[in-house]
């Protein structure tokens, strides 16, 4: 099957204490830039502390984000449902899905940042039972079910959405170090996505144990999981060469890094050493990631359809690990190099083009011989004339 190819966006916004306005601006810059470059997803994060993950509410995002582009699916990566009341992630789902008419795609999770889920009162110790409870509920009332439930956290009596969907649109669910992601999914027969599919600390080795999960419990609830949903992230910077992609990131991989050690208290998803150069080495020598070139980012694709024995997407965890403009030429790169490897865009035009080499010497020398035959068709025509 072809694979897909779109970005994951938390966004991260490193270091701490940049324009707002700005850097919300560079993020839709990047969607306007992926939707023309031919991607065919984006998912946006939801965050609401530790100052870097600057988007509180993925549906608004989305549905400015609609308005300026055209082609590419704009999905939630992912709404933290227990944050929330279902009813109303339900209402404003089925709502951003006619608003974006077949464009939308709903990503759900129990919350990643520890200083969310504090501030509103919920036990990180609840996060991921809460979170199961409340796919259930959700896909209830998703199906046009009248649900009605109580938990600490809401109390639902004879709930219901007045929309319908507008689209059978995809609903896939975070998955990190933990079980509970594809627990979920196989239970309510959804799709897979692995953020943490690169992460050194388990992160192939969790691959199995995800799509594992995934085969040994769908079928107990009458589903049949599909690879073509799975989506596997992982962060890259690509340049014309690896010491050009090594250059760029020096901008923003030390800040990234450090907010993955200092701030986000997330031990699941943690750089590794001190220095610009043990950080390089842990995204490049860990498989972790790519800076490098397109080349390198092939082969890491490709060694992840062979870990992972086949998935449906690979997306990109947006960064701004280099400067916006090499940023931009990075995901410019990877749509002209790596994409095509994947989905056979190129294939025919490679054929075509050495159909034509194959061709070329005959061709041109017939082509010369009748331009030359019709000029001096036309001489001759001028002389008889003339002597006429």
């Amino acid at each position: 099957m072809a694979l897909k190819f779109g970005t994951f966006m938390a966004p991260f916004h490193c270091p701490v204490g940049q324009d707002p306005t700005y850097a919300i601006e560079r993020d839709l810059a990047v969607i306007r830039h992926m939707d023309m470059l031919g991607f065919d997803e984006a998912w946006i994060g939801e965050h609401h502390s530790c100052g870097h993950e600057l988007i509180p509410d993925p549906f608004i995002f989305i549905a400015y984000a609609a308005q300026e582009t055209r082609h590419i699916k704009l999905g939630t990566g992912v709404v933290s449902l227990p944050y929330h009341n279902p009813l109303w992630v339900a209402d404003r789902a089925l709502f951003t899905d006619r608003l974006l008419r077949g464009r939308f795609m709903l990503g759900l999770g129990p919350g990643a940042l520890a200083t969310d889920a504090t501030m509103i009162g919920i036990p990180l110790e609840d996060l991921r039972g809460a979170f199961e409870e409340d796919v259930e509920v959700l896909m209830a009332i998703l199906r046009g079910e009248k649900v009605t439930h109580r938990t600490p956290r809401y109390n639902l009596v004879d709930a219901q959405t007045q929309f319908a969907p507008y689209s059978d649109f995809d609903v896939a669910v975070a998955a990190i170090a933990s079980p509970t992601g594809p627990r979920v999914a196989a239970k309510n027969g959804l799709s897979l996505l692995s953020v943490g599919a690169t992460a050194p600390e388990g992160g192939f080795d969790a691959l199995a144990l995800h799509w594992d999960v995934m085969q040994e419990r769908a079928p107990q609830f009458g589903h049949t999981p599909d690879r073509s949903g799975w989506r596997l992230c992982g962060p890259m910077h690509l340049a014309e060469t690896k010491e050009q992609a090594i250059e760029d990131v020096r901008h923003g991989l030390d800040a990234w890094c450090d907010y993955t050690q200092k701030v986000l208290a997330a031990p699941h998803f943690r750089a590794a050493g001190t220095t610009f150069e043990e950080r390089v080495a842990w995204v490049n020598e860990t498989g972790l990631g790519v800076i490098g070139t397109p080349d390198e980012a092939i082969a890491q694709v490709e060694r992840l359809e062979k870990q992972s024995g086949g998935f449906g997407s690979y997306l990109l965890i947006h960064h701004e690990w280099a400067r916006h403009e090499a940023t931009l030429k990075s995901y410019e790169l990877f749509a002209n190099h790596v994409k095509p490897r994947f989905q056979g865009s190129a294939g025919r035009l490679q054929k075509a083009s050495d159909y034509a080499v194959s061709r070329w010497e005959e061709l041109d020398k017939r082509h010369g011989d009748a331009i030359q035959a019709a000029t001096d068709r036309h001489a001759k025509e001028r002389a008889d004339a003339g002597q006429a």
